[in-house]
């Protein structure tokens, strides 16, 4: 089992491919900091790893890409702290290394849905993107929630749909579907939402109130 955070790096470094390098781009993953090491392997790795919150936390210091995609694999939700959170969402610069750490950690830890909500007005356009991508992984991942948590998150959807930011655009339409997606109750609640949102006089509203209808209302 690999424990030193350098045998960790050489191995990704191994199972770099100069062509996936490459290709990342064309999916608006900012690969400055990547060396092209793909998810799957990335997921190998990590079972092989288990969980380890000090690896973790080593991997992530080390700035690279797919060291910290495989933190947020390898990670303990249990160990992960509030501070934590604050400190990883900040580093967040490509709309790939924020959804999978919000969804393979982040949303597993008891401080998913209070920091949901703070970064939904946060200005900074991945941490902002981030609270919106809390809202959906948790709305996939944690079956035993109840529907005033989201139902408490509606409000929240309708006031930032202004937002015309690819990233946060996109985010805030995907927690409206994934809410709504859960059961009949709240794909109701979702569905008066977008009603609500599309009055609104911007674009980006517009488009998550269309999109998300389109998805939610039976045909």
């Amino acid at each position: 089992m690999m424990e030193d955070v350098d045998e960790v790096i050489g191995f990704l470094k191994e199972k770099a491919d100069a062509a996936y390098l490459v290709g990342m781009q064309r999916y608006g993953i900012d690969n400055t900091k990547a060396i092209g090491v793909r998810l799957p392997e990335l997921r190998k790795l990590a079972k092989a790893i288990k969980k380890d919150h000090q690896l973790a936390l080593d991997l992530w210091a080390t700035g690279l890409h797919e060291a910290r995609l495989l933190a947020s694999l390898i990670d303990d939700p249990a160990q992960v702290t509030q501070e934590q959170i604050d400190n990883w969402t900040k580093d967040f610069y490509s709309w790939d290394l924020c959804d999978q750490v919000c969804g393979n950690l982040f949303d597993r830890t008891p401080f998913a849905m209070s920091k949901a909500l703070e970064f939904s007005t946060n200005e900074a356009e991945f941490i902002k993107r981030a609270g919106f991508v809390l809202m959906a992984e948790y709305a996939v991942h944690d079956k035993k929630a109840v529907n005033e948590v989201f139902i408490a998150l509606m409000p929240v959807i309708e006031r930032e749909a202004w937002d015309n930011r690819n990233f946060v655009k996109k985010a805030v339409n995907w927690a409206l579907r994934q809410i709504g997606k859960r059961n009949d109750v709240l794909r109701m609640i979702a569905i008066q939402t977008a009603r609500n949102i599309s009055k609104q006089e911007h674009k980006a509203a517009k488009w998550t109130a269309s999109n998300a209808l389109a998805e939610l209302t039976p045909r």
